[in-house]
């Protein structure tokens, strides 16, 4: 098996796959990450060896002894994109190879060998063709694909670990939020943060993710769908949501939005975004929002929409704002045209509707 950047993948076929009626049935009313296709794709790593082993197979459950390093010392990162259908039948990904470099850097800074970039896009490939008939058909749709690695070396001790396993999986999937696009309410939290300077914030490790769920679970209380976390040094500029990054609309189209610092997710939502936006003509800006103009601005009429974006959830409006203090209204709390605007744009260059003069969008088949 070669260790290079090009890896030879083994075919094994699902010998028991579902039945074209049953997908049918998942597909009516997929939701979101609920439901898997019938393969998935392995990569093994040692070192000494490199990269080798690579497989697309039969979904099925990870053998894991106990003593899995990643089970004690959470070596494990991860990414989200999709694959889409287009008007002609064929099969698109957006930005593939910007997942694969932000995949590259997050295992860089948790201490893991990076996968090189053209394995990583050609085991999504490899992933797509053998289930391509997972694909919704509905318009929303998506199959949402989840590379991700971890540590799988047996040993007890806190060093890197010297045996990784890569894994990628499939989920057909619907929206994101329950109910379509509509705006979501949020719950600034006054207690937790999501990263300090220095910190694993501008990886996409599980880690981070499991670190704001009790912050999630905070903002549900409150009758929100989403929780803002502050700085970590000042407790006063916003840096991103759970698992989104943030915009912020004003009265004369600027498009601003925290910079990155070490500290927020390097969305590849959020970069498309500041080029459309920027090609449309709009100003956009990266500079610290502080909490208090966020709720100033919406009050004069200055703040007039607020989004959220990522890979899984798009574009999404942000309409109500609670805090420990009271809450409020950004533009009266519906959609923006902005925010509307930049959606559909988004989602014609990804479903292949409008010329991708980016290069951005990957035709599987």
């Amino acid at each position: 098996m070669s260790g290079g950047d090009k890896l030879d993948f083994e075919i094994r076929p699902n010998p028991a796959p579902v039945s074209a009626a049953d997908r049918a049935a998942l597909l009516a009313n997929p939701g979101f990450g609920r439901i898997f296709t019938d393969h998935m794709v392995t990569i093994r790593y040692a070192d000494g060896k490199g990269w080798y082993d690579a497989r697309v197979e039969a979904r099925a459950p990870i053998p894991m002894d106990p003593a899995a390093a990643v089970l004690h010392y959470a070596q494990e990162i991860f990414e989200g994109l999709k694959a889409y259908r287009t008007a002609d039948g064929g099969v698109t990904m957006f930005r593939p190879e910007a997942n694969a470099a932000r995949f590259a850097a997050s295992a860089q800074r948790m201490a893991m060998p990076a996968l090189p970039p053209e394995a990583f896009v050609d085991s999504l490939h490899r992933l797509i063709e053998i289930d391509r008939e997972w694909i919704p058909t509905d318009p929303d749709g998506s199959l949402y694909l989840r590379p991700f690695m971890f540590a799988s070396e047996v040993f007890l001790g806190v060093r890197p670990a010297n045996e990784y396993l890569y894994v990628a999986i499939a989920s057909p999937v619907g929206s994101y939020f329950t109910g379509g696009v509509k705006p979501v309410s949020v719950w600034v939290s006054p207690d937790y943060t999501r990263a300090a300077p220095g910190g694993t914030g501008a990886a996409k490790c599980g880690g981070n993710y499991a670190a704001s769920l009790v912050a999630q679970a905070e903002a549900i209380e409150h009758g929100c769908d989403q929780v803002v976390f502050l700085d970590a040094v000042e407790r006063r500029y916003v840096d991103e949501l759970g698992g989104m990054n943030v915009f912020f609309v004003y009265d004369d189209d600027t498009l601003v939005t925290p910079p990155l610092t070490g500290t927020i997710l390097p969305g590849i939502t959020r970069e498309s975004v500041l080029a459309l936006a920027a090609e449309a003509g709009q100003r956009v800006e990266e500079r610290p929002v502080s909490f208090a103009d966020w709720q100033a601005d919406a009050a004069s009429g200055r703040l007039r929409e607020v989004f959220a974006c990522g890979t899984a959830a798009v574009i999404t409006p942000i309409g109500q704002v609670k805090f420990p203090d009271g809450e409020f209204l950004v533009g009266g709390g519906g959609p923006g045209r902005v925010t509307m605007t930049l959606r559909q744009r988004l989602a014609d260059i990804q479903r292949g509707n409008v010329p991708d003069t980016h290069g951005w969008v990957d035709r599987v088949l």
